[in-house]
C-alpha cells in the first residue's frame, strides 16, 4: 500500500432470503482510496458471485468517494441485484467515514 492510499470499509444488513444473507447476514464493502483526491482505486465486497463482485468493482473504481450521489446513481442505473440497497448503504458508510477522517485532520501528511 502506498502512503497516499487508505482502506475504508462499510457494512449493511442484507435482504432476507438472498444467498449472501444466508452466508454473511451483512454485506461488507471495502475500498482503497487516494486520501489526497478521494478517488477509489480498488473495491471489493462480500457478495457471493464473481460477476456481482466484479460489477461492484467496476461501479466503484475510478469514482470519487466524496461524490456519493454519482456513486448512488451508478448503482441505480447499472445494478439490479437483490443487494442493491445494502450495497448503496454500505458504500455511503464508506463515504461518511472518509468525510469524518477529513474533518478530524487524519488526511494531513
Amino acid at each position: 500500500m502506498k502512503a497516499f492510499e487508505i482502506f475504508i470499509s462499510g457494512y449493511a444488513k442484507l435482504p432476507c432470503g438472498t444467498t449472501a444473507e444466508e452466508l454473511y447476514k451483512v454485506i461488507a464493502v471495502g475500498i482503497l482510496v487516494d486520501k489526497n483526491t478521494g478517488q477509489i482505486l480498488d473495491a471489493d465486497c462480500t457478495l457471493v458471485t464473481r460477476v456481482a463482485k466484479e460489477q461492484v468493482n467496476r461501479l466503484l473504481t475510478g469514482k470519487n468517494i466524496m461524490k456519493f450521489e454519482e456513486i448512488e446513481e451508478a448503482f441505480n442505473d447499472r445494478y439490479f441485484g437483490s443487494a442493491k440497497k445494502a450495497l448503496i448503504s454500505s458504500t455511503k458508510k464508506c463515504h461518511e467515514k472518509f468525510k469524518a477522517l477529513i474533518e478530524q485532520g487524519v488526511m494531513a501528511d
